[in-house]
Formats: C-alpha cells, sequence, structure tokens
C-alpha cells in the first residue's frame, strides 16, 4: 500500500525536500548530462563554448589535486541550509583543534550517498567555522567525477579534491596549518554495506591514510556520523550472494560502488530515491597527535593504525546511547 504525502504539508518542508531532490539528482545524474551536454554543443552552431571551456578544462587540469577552488558563495547558499533541516543533520565537537596544525580526518561510516560528509565539509549549513574556527575543510572525492566538464567545476566550488596523494600532499603540507582534509576511509566499497542498523567497517586494511598522515606530519581526528546508514534501504547484498560479486566485479572496473538502494519519493512515503527524513549526527572525536615521519616503516603504521582504530571505538561507545545506538552493539571491521 503506497503512503502518500498529505497535501497540507507546510512550505518549509517542501522547500526542504526539493533541495535534497536537487542534490540527489546532482549526485546520480549531473555529471553525466554535463558530458551530454559538452558533447552536444561541439555539434551545433554553439561548437565553440566546448572549445573555449576544453581550452581552459586543459589550462586549469591539475586544480583539483591543487586544493581545489572553494566559492564562498555556493558553500553558504541556503540551499544547504533546507537541505540539513530534511534529516536534520548536526554536528558535535568533543575537543578543540589547534589552527596551527593540519588534519586528516577519517569520516565513517560511508553511507549510501555520504550525505553527512557532504554537509558538514562542503557546505557551511551545519556552521563548521564556527565551531572549529581557524579550521579549512576539505573532502577527498573519486578522481572519475572530476574528468566530467562543467560538473568538475561545481565539485570545487564546495571544497572537494580529488583521491590520491597529490592532492593529500598539497593540503596536508601546507605550513600555515589549519587544514582539514576529510577522507572516507571505507569507499565506494562500504557503500554496499550501508543499510539501517549497520556499524560494519572497511578499515581493517585500510592504511594509507595513516601513511599519509605520518609523512605529513598530521594529526589524525577521527568522525563517527550517526545514522548516515539509515537514510535508505538496500537490497539484500549479503557476503557471497550473485548480487554482491557482481557489485564487487564492477566496482573494481568501474572504481564506483552501484548499491540497489531506494528510500522514499517526492509525494509518497513508500518508495523512491529521496532518503528517509532521519537524523543524522556528526561527532568529531580528539585528534591523535602525529609527528613527521618522512618514510614511516610498516610497525609504525600498524601501530597508529591501532590507535586510531581504538580512538574511534571509543569515540563510538561514548556516544551511542545519545542516538539510539543498542548497547550490545558495537564497531565491527573488515
Amino acid at each position: 500500500m503506497v503512503e502518500f504525502a498529505p497535501l497540507s504539508l507546510p512550505w518549509e518542508r517542501r522547500l526542504q525536500t526539493l533541495a535534497v531532490l536537487q542534490w540527489v539528482f546532482s549526485f546520480l545524474a549531473l555529471g553525466e548530462i554535463c558530458i551530454a551536454v559538452f558533447i552536444g554543443l561541439l555539434f551545433t552552431r554553439f561548437w565553440f563554448f566546448s572549445v573555449l571551456y576544453a581550452t581552459w578544462w586543459y589550462l586549469d587540469r591539475e586544480k583539483p589535486r591543487q586544493g581545489g577552488r572553494r566559492i564562498q558563495a555556493i558553500r553558504c547558499c541556503v540551499v544547504w541550509k533546507y537541505m540539513k533541516d530534511y534529516f536534520p543533520v548536526s554536528l558535535v565537537k568533543t575537543a578543540e583543534l589547534d589552527p596551527s596544525r593540519n588534519y586528516l580526518a577519517g569520516f565513517h561510516p560511508h553511507g549510501v550517498l555520504a550525505t553527512g560528509a557532504f554537509l558538514n565539509l562542503c557546505t557551511e549549513s551545519t556552521n563548521f567555522p564556527g565551531v572549529f574556527p581557524g579550521i579549512r575543510p576539505h573532502l577527498m572525492m573519486l578522481t572519475l567525477w572530476f574528468r566530467a566538464p562543467f560538473f568538475r567545476d561545481y565539485l570545487m566550488s564546495g571544497g572537494l579534491v580529488t583521491s590520491d596523494k597529490e592532492s593529500a600532499a598539497h593540503i596536508l603540507s601546507r605550513k600555515e596549518g589549519g587544514n582539514l582534509l576529510g577522507i572516507i576511509v571505507g569507499g565506494a566499497q562500504e557503500a554496499l554495506n550501508a543499510r539501517p542498523g549497520a556499524y560494519r567497517l572497511l578499515l581493517r586494511n585500510r592504511k594509507g591514510f595513516v601513511r599519509l598522515a605520518l609523512m605529513h606530519g598530521a594529526d589524525l581526528l577521527p568522525i563517527f556520523s550517526f545514522g548516515e546508514n539509515d537514510l535508505y534501504d538496500q537490497v539484500e547484498n549479503s557476503d557471497g550472494s550473485w548480487l554482491r560479486w557482481i557489485q564487487n566485479r564492477l566496482q573494481k572496473i568501474m572504481g564506483i560502488s552501484l548499491p540497489l538502494f531506494h528510500g522514499r519519493g517526492v509525494f509518497q512515503y513508500s518508495f523512491g530515491l529521496l532518503p528517509y527524513r532521519r537524523p543524522i549526527t556528526t561527532v568529531v572525536g580528539k585528534p591523535i597527535k602525529v609527528q613527521m615521519i618522512p618514510n614511516p616503516s610498516q610497525e609504525q603504521v600498524d601501530k597508529l593504525h591501532q590507535h586510531y582504530i581504538k580512538e574511534l571505538c571509543d569515540l563510538f561507545e561514548a556516544h551511542k546511547l545519545k542516538y539510539n545506538v543498542p548497547v550490545d552493539q558495537h564497531l565491527e571491521f573488515c
């Protein structure tokens, strides 16, 4: 039975839904549309627009791995406030961050669309600059998306940068400090585990971010986003199933995962691609002090990695009861 939305909803809620709708559309289709427009213009009398942009694109090709090009007006756009209020999303601080230091923040979990990471680090909707004054956030995203014309500029405007070593080095080696680089450690593969009540993180063998922190002397910062996995249901794809096998193969070939997720619609609550209205609380843990070691040994990486996992577990255990996580639920690592 389809449950329809009431006709008498306040305009505030309608605007919140519209804000989330445009974001989901951007995430799922805007890149492909930008590519189609770029190619399509070449076969019209406006072909020179694509040629001019291609010239600009070539000259600007290194920008996504050189800190990007943040546009404050985009980050402060009122659309993001409405999107934040839809769930709602909130940011919780547990410790001060020193503006003279650089930080490499591990963000957990990925969720289906990484909603909490985007709103907290790529917009001003949760007042990140007010909560952490002097800290300038960036978020890594698959390099693949920065190959889409026009779309790449939109991504950079929010503070997104490519997910490669050169990009990380550019941000974490800034001498003035005050830079935070967010990495969703579980990546695209972890999205396949995203469903309500799931607390399984891909972290056990993911140590590259720890090595980066040691090489640049950037403090590690664990972040856990409670409620991130509750936004969508997902078709059953347990390990060993045929669907999971296909998804893993496609992820290895394409670099992106394809979770078969569903939520609610615009005018009804029973099915669709909009996320459910469920709260997300992003809790930022205390920083782990890291001394620079230009060429860290595997033993040093492993030791810091274990320390990071312990701090992340402590953060989860300290806050889980506040956000309706069962007392006997603990983080699982794979």
